[in-house]
């Protein structure tokens, strides 16, 4: 019925699911225009419901004030408040303050929205299924599926709406305790079958909504699959003693299930439309889901309420919801990964374990952290070593015979502006600014070992003497104007990808004329049709190639770099051996992941032999490929056990670039948490790299222990100084980051604009 239904008349609304949800959307949607005609349907008893407390924030509270004071008047009478977090760690208990939560029981939630939905006139058909979603369009002007994480409204137009389901590895189960904890509460229980986790907090003066979760391996060690309801809710009281002081949980038709994280392409269909689970899930670890469907009803029944028609109605009301979704979900899915791999930060001294726990979603950071609770962040600090006044990102650190002033490198970023090989004044000025720029270390792009190895006409060399003389009067100017910044060379070969367009003339596009023949692991070309099809490097050719690289070490330690990093990721040659997706070989450089890293550490060990042993080497890898069947996180942590085992002095995590059909996971930090398992797998000094564009952000890393280095590429396109600016904006003027004397004037920024205007004394109702 809907088409291009406009408003001008009272519309008919179908809402599925009774949940708070559906209840809010309805309620708001009659409030707006009592003349609608607004049913709803639960299948379910009005007092059925899953867990027991739920958890809204101050901005959802703020929203339901403005749309419905009735609903935040009751509710706010309902509230219990608490601001504390108490994680306990092998048994000592780290409380951070501050952070304000406000919860109440889901079913008194339930009989709030009730009754607010009986005032308003809206038909509530409890414990009565819902006509079949085809039927209810034919019947109605809007259809509301608010029919939860196995929504059938959504199994119904699944070839529209083109949801994606994700299981996750833990099992959990929602239980409850007849007592209030005294904060939100993290315990963990190391038992002989492994880790499992509590998540508690209270929702009423007598009760708190009780969570256990552990790794699916886990729950099967323990027995659980093979537990009733009875058998688990006693067996999980018995983890937990210590943190329930011995008293039972209680269930509700509690079971053991794995979260779902729910994506759909589309979220609506003619006049029907997705909200809340049915449209998307985020894990209830950062106490998303019922807040996340309230918010959605208050923006449809906005855009209801605003649009001329239905069907701009929708779109703006999925226009506006999708990327504060999609951001919540990245968060949701940092802290999920976090509580799977959480055996691994068990070993982390306590205060930094309960700092990474609490930034584990990205959200809280250390200069948020600092503002709710500075005594606590103060004392994480003291632990990592921070002098006084000084912020994480400028203590030093030390790799091999090399002390970096501040954690900060300068990614290398290819430039493709060499002739022959050659850098110039652009290298120079370009390098040398952002040395003077503050980072601890300034590396150099990826440069080429020979002239076949290059990607592009315009990428910088050193296998001749005159490209070694050119990179001389580089390190020479940085060692000279900007002492104490250390710099670096990052020795590669292009392998498949070479021979192709400066980036902005066609990023992997063929060169017009001029192509020079390409070699890999395998025969494979980057993209079919489109580039070469390389060489398959025999004996002789995987020889030579090592040798290239050995003579392109020597000539970086004569030109005074101070530390080499060698080229292992993005889909060069050396990352091409260790993706099963590039290396098809069937000799013994390929196969099986101890065969495809077999010519890599060659390649390392020569180099290595060949650089200086006092000066540090690293090494980049792609820790996933971000397709299926590539290298995984296990890969990873393999490839760097062995490299680390070899002699490399840090990892320096990046991913992907290595098959053209990637589908990335972007966001903010999207890379670190690979450089965080691996650091955290292996105890090995890692470079996290990927969108850190914050000093906010480099702080949380580096204090949360997911990181010792933090490597920024757009952010030093941006502003050649971030350093020194991320220095002055957090009032640090230490010897982490000095300012060159020349720029001593500019250390603090200009004055912008009149401060001399007097300033209001009276306000005047």
């Amino acid at each position: 019925m809907a088409g291009a239904l406009t408003m001008r008349r009272a519309l008919r609304v179908a809402v599925v699911g009774g949940g708070p949800g559906g209840l809010y959307a309805a309620a708001l949607l009659k409030r707006l225009d009592p003349a609608r005609d607004v049913t709803v349907w639960e299948r379910g008893a009005p007092d059925d419901t899953f867990g027991f407390g739920v958890v809204l924030s101050d901005e959802t509270l703020g929203g339901i004030q403005h749309a419905d004071p009735v609903v935040h008047r009751a509710l706010q009478d309902e509230f219990v408040r608490w601001d504390d977090i108490d994680i306990v760690h092998r048994g000592r208990t780290l409380t951070s303050g501050g952070h304000g939560f406000a919860a109440l029981g889901r079913r008194r939630l339930l009989e709030i929205l009730h009754a607010r939905c009986r005032s308003l006139g809206v038909r509530l058909r409890v414990r009565e299924e819902a006509p079949p979603a085809a039927e209810l369009s034919a019947a109605y002007d809007l259809v509301v599926a608010a029919d939860g994480v196995h929504s059938l409204t959504r199994a119904a137009y699944a070839d529209v709406f083109a949801p994606r389901v994700t299981t996750h590895r833990c099992r959990y189960i929602w239980l409850a305790a007849d007592f209030a904890f005294d904060a939100f509460r993290f315990e963990i229980a190391e038992t002989e079958h492994g880790v499992m986790q509590l998540h508690g907090y209270p929702y009423a003066k007598d009760a708190s909504t009780v969570i256990v979760e552990m790794r699916e391996e886990v729950w099967r060690a323990a027995g659980l699959d093979r537990c009733d309801a009875a058998q688990s809710t006693e067996r999980c009281a018995k983890y937990f003693a210590d943190a329930l002081g011995g008293r039972a949980l209680r269930g509700n038709n509690s079971s053991w299930t794995a979260f779902r994280t729910v994506v759909n392409d589309r979220w609506s269909h003619g006049n029907t439309v997705l909200l809340g689970d049915a449209a998307h899930t985020a894990h209830f670890s950062i106490g998303s889901g019922t807040k996340l469907a309230v918010e959605d009803a208050l923006a449809l029944a906005a855009c209801v309420e605003e649009q001329p028609d239905l069907p701009a109605a929708l779109a703006a009301y999925e226009a506006e919801r999708r990327p504060v979704v999609a951001s919540t979900q990245r968060a949701a899915a940092a802290s999920l990964r976090w509580f799977e791999d959480l055996a691994t930060y068990l070993d982390q001294p306590p205060r930094q374990f309960a700092f990474n726990l609490l930034t584990r979603s990205r959200r809280v950071t250390h200069d948020n952290l600092r503002l709710r609770d500075p005594g606590f962040t103060g004392a994480v600090e003291e632990d990592f070593g921070c002098p006084s006044g000084t912020p994480p990102m400028f203590t030093p650190f030390r790799l091999r015979g090399l002390t970096l002033r501040n954690r900060v490198v300068v990614s290398p970023m290819d430039m493709y502006s060499a002739v022959d090989g050659v850098p110039g004044d652009f290298h120079l000025v370009h390098l040398g600014a952002r040395a003077l720029g503050g980072a601890g270390l300034v590396m150099t792009e990826m440069v080429c070992v020979s002239p076949e190895g290059r990607i592009t006409p315009g990428c910088a060399g050193l296998y001749t003497a005159e490209q070694a003389a050119a990179w001389r009067r580089i390190t020479d100017f940085v060692h000279a104007q900007s002492p104490g910044t250390a710099v670096g060379v990052q020795l590669g070969h292009s392998g498949r990808k070479g021979s192709t367009r400066l980036m902005w003339e066609g990023i992997d596009q063929p060169l017009d004329d001029g192509n020079w023949p390409v070699a890999a692991a395998s025969a494979l070309p980057y993209r079919a049709g489109v580039n070469q099809v390389p060489r398959a490097l025999d004996a002789d050719g995987l020889a030579r190639v090592r040798e290239q690289f050995v003579s392109a070490a020597r000539r970086a330690a004569d030109c005074g770099f101070d530390l080499l990093e060698l080229h292992c990721a993005h889909g060069y040659l050396l990352s091409g051996f260790l993706s099963p997706l590039t290396n098809r070989r069937t000799d013994a450089y390929g196969g099986s992941l101890a065969g495809r890293l077999r010519f890599p550490l060659e390649v390392f060990d020569a180099v290595r032999e060949a650089w200086p042993r006092s000066r540090p080497m690293t090494v980049r890898i792609s820790a996933t490929d971000w397709v299926e069947g590539g290298t995984t996180m296990e890969d990873a942590v393999e490839i760097a056990r062995a490299f680390a085992a070899r002699g490399a002095d840090a990892i320096d995590v990046s991913t992907g670039q290595v098959v053209a059909d990637e589908a990335p996971e972007y966001g903010r930090s999207y890379q670190a948490p690979y450089a965080d398992r691996i650091r955290n797998a292996l105890g090995v000094p890692v470079v996290a790299v990927g969108a850190i564009s914050s000093w906010d952000d480099v702080n949380s890393l580096l204090l949360a222990g997911r990181a010792d280095l933090c490597a920024l590429a757009r952010p030093h396109l941006y502003d050649p100084q971030w350093t020194l600016h991320a220095a002055a904006e957090q009032g640090y003027a230490g010897p982490g980051a000095p300012w060159p004397l020349p720029y001593r004037a500019g250390s603090r920024a200009p004055a912008t604009g009149r401060t001399d205007a007097p300033k209001p004394r009276l306000s005047l109702g």
